[in-house]
């Protein structure tokens, strides 16, 4: 009896003991190869094989604890059985679903599809969440409902509940609030009237303009709000037309805004970017040193910056902006208004809730020191978290996500107080302004919430992978950021938010542009400039077409703030936005992807806008 009981113990310690799991992709692509992990008990003299339908594969690696199936592949759509046998005997088998490899590229298409036709990203990101998860089911009709729970409960709650997540979104949220309260508190107004205490003229009147724009370089839509109303009067008074106002706002706020290094943009791109770097393990650098790096290659940004002051400071115009003008100068109508109807004009005709209370002084200090200690503290915190003896090495170490949080937290808390001190706000009334800077970046943030998530779906769709292999090899690595700067281009065009386009496309291209690198024996330091401007591209792409799309968010925020009809802007800007963006593609992007230095890149840009305006550009008739 006791021998019995023993035998038993020993018999259930076997099977127990050898309880096999498996590591292996949700959904396997038709064609596209993978790997299975299989972990447990084994014995390590022993022979093991997988048997996948009627092909027999030997393990690449095996230990006692794993066995390792390396870059196998399934040549027939349907469902496969997965035997692993030890000594042909039969020890773990499971079932899977074999899709064809273009439907992995279907929830991002889609995202895109949805976005021109509806003209709204958020609900077209959600249902290429939806199918993308219902497509991980093999379209099974019985899991649509699921799939559409899943999306919500497993997906975008996973994405959210993510401690890197949480960080950027906090960050974004916070400093949101800070720009809430130093806008209500009078300080961007202060700024604004120091600026134009001496704009006498319509040449110092634009440039005072332009160079607010450049301040606010913190974030775009602030930037649009703040000197599209502010600026209104004085460029009444000067005879400015509001398609030159709307320009010129328009043309500095997302270019200043995706090339400063402290923005609402940086939580949106370093969570993009990643993501997309968590599956390339061999690249060096981290997030936010990939996102430092692409600054340079950002041409768009630079060069409408540069083409705006090139446009006030020599007071030459071209295309329908110069009718535009000569009709505001030729005019006798001014719009005059006052300082106090602008402010309730600004305090309730913007649904943001971001306005500057009455009867209060404009200091600009309530809006310098909160910005200067986000500078500053910006700086030191990622400077004393990273280690190293060179700068490369201090910001690819440094603890990134953490000084974003604690530079926010204090400019937000600079300006409360300097906001409750001076007696310009009450202790509610900031709390309400933090509040209503934090509403303005709901949307942004719960578009990037669902690019998370899209992403993710993506990953186990492993739809990188199959772009990878079927376009590693055939795009030509010196012209891929060219093809990702006209496809960025296309996709904002039709979309209208350069949010959606880097939530589409930026975990699509970096997988895409290190494959290409590796593929053409390219993935070393002395090509990483093929991944920073293609990086840089999936922006300054989506931007250029912002500026010559009608439904352009930031197109038709800088229309109402500066009481311009939104068609007006669009025609009148686009020549300028043409000029700069061709000049960025062929004069610096593609010849960028060669391995010409950037700096030479951006002269030669620069010198052509010069061109431009030298030859095309009219001076105004003045009565």
């Amino acid at each position: 009896m006791i021998k019995i009981f023993i035998k038993l113990i020993f018999a259930c310690s076997l099977i127990i003991g050898n309880q096999t799991k498996v590591s292996a992709p949700k959904i396997i692509l038709k064609s596209i190869s993978f790997d299975l992990t299989f972990s447990g008990n084994f014995l390590k003299n022993n022979k093991y094989t997988l048997k996948i339908n009627n092909d027999e594969f030997s393990p690449d690696k095996q230990t006692k604890n794993d066995i390792s199936f390396n870059n196998l592949k399934v040549f027939e759509t349907g469902e496969a059985t997965f035997v692993l046998s030890q000594e042909s005997k039969k020890i773990y088998e499971m079932k899977k679903n074999i899709i064809p490899g273009w439907i992995s590229v279907l929830p991002p298409f889609i995202a895109i599809a949805f976005s021109f036709a509806t003209r709204s990203v958020v609900p077209s990101l959600f249902i290429a969440i939806w199918f993308g998860v219902w497509s991980i089911s093999a379209f099974n009709p019985l899991n649509i409902i699921s799939s559409l729970l899943s999306s919500f409960n497993i997906y975008i709650l996973n994405t959210f509940i993510n401690k890197d997540h949480a960080i950027l979104m906090l960050f974004t949220l916070m400093l949101g609030g800070m720009v809430g309260v130093v806008y209500r508190n009078g300080g961007m107004h202060g700024i604004i009237k120091h600026l134009i205490q001496k704009a006498n003229t319509r040449k110092k009147g634009q440039v005072s303009v332009w160079l607010f724009g450049l301040i606010i370089f913190f974030d775009d839509y602030s930037n649009t709000l703040i000197v599209g109303n502010t600026s209104r009067l004085l460029c009444d008074k000067l005879k400015i037309s509001r398609q030159k106002l709307a320009y010129i706002v328009d043309s500095t706020s997302a270019p200043v805004a995706t090339v400063a290094i402290i923005t609402t943009w940086i939580g949106f791109q370093v969570g993009i970017i990643s993501d997309a770097l968590l599956n390339i393990e061999s690249f060096d650098l981290s997030a936010y040193g990939l996102f430092l790096n692409s600054i340079p290659y950002s041409f768009y940004p630079f060069l409408a910056i540069v083409l705006v002051g090139l446009i006030v400071g020599t007071g030459k115009d071209f295309g329908p902006m110069l009718k535009a003008e000569q009709k505001a100068i030729d005019s006798n109508e001014i719009t005059l208004g006052n300082l106090s109807s602008s402010k309730k004009t600004n305090a309730h005709s913007q649904e943001n809730d971001l306005f500057v209370k009455e009867n209060i002084s404009y200091k600009a200090r309530n809006a310098v020191i909160p910005i200067g200690v986000l500078v500053f503290s910006m700086f030191y915190f990622v400077f004393t978290s990273g280690q190293g003896s060179t700068m490369k090495e201090i910001l690819g170490s440094s603890d990134t996500f953490s000084a974003l949080m604690h530079s926010t937290l204090l400019s937000a808390i600079t300006a409360a107080i300097l906001s409750i001190s001076s007696g310009t706000l009450s202790i509610n009334e900031t709390l309400d302004a933090w509040f209503s800077g934090v509403k303005f970046m709901l949307m942004g943030l719960l578009v990037l919430l669902l690019a998370w998530a899209l992403a993710d779906v993506s990953k186990d769709l492993q739809t990188a992978e199959y772009i990878v292999s079927n376009l590693g090899d055939a795009i030509p690595m010196n012209l891929l950021p060219a093809i990702v700067f006209v496809v960025a281009a296309i996709t904002a065009f039709g979309s209208g938010s350069s949010w959606g386009v880097m939530a589409i496309l930026m975990p699509l291209v970096i997988p895409l542009s290190w494959a290409v690198m590796e593929n053409h024996g390219a993935a070393n330091p002395e090509n990483y400039h093929i991944m920073y401007s293609s990086v840089a591209c999936v922006l300054t792409g989506a931007v250029w077409a912002d500026h010559c799309s009608p439904i352009s968010d930031t197109t038709i925020l800088t229309s109402m703030a500066s009481g311009c009809e939104l068609m007006d802007h669009v025609w009148t800007q686009m020549p300028y936005a043409i000029s700069a963006g061709l000049a960025a593609l062929f004069l610096c992007t593609i010849p960028a992807g060669f391995g010409l230095p950037w700096w030479i890149l951006l002269i030669a840009g620069i010198i052509s806008q010069i061109l431009i305006v030298s030859f095309f550009g009219k001076k105004l008739i003045l009565k």
